[in-house]
């Protein structure tokens, strides 16, 4: 059994911890992104979308407008 102890949450600072995600960064790798798959109309069922929601989308140039 070890006799170091780890210090408590509180003893950590900020710097501290910044320091140590900035020296395992190079350690760390994600996957490469891929978009998707497009789902077919045909699989999705069960959705209802009420007529003046559906008017609203229908009006905007794109999402997030």
């Amino acid at each position: 059994m070890s006799n170091h102890t780890a210090p408590h949450e509180s003893e950590l600072s900020l710097a501290s911890l910044r320091g140590d995600c900035a020296r395992m960064a190079p350690h760390w790798t994600a996957p490469p992104r891929s978009a998707p798959a497009p789902v077919k109309p045909s699989l999705i069922n069960g959705v209802t979308v009420p007529s003046s929601s559906a008017r609203l989308v229908g009006s905007m140039s794109e999402y997030g407008d």
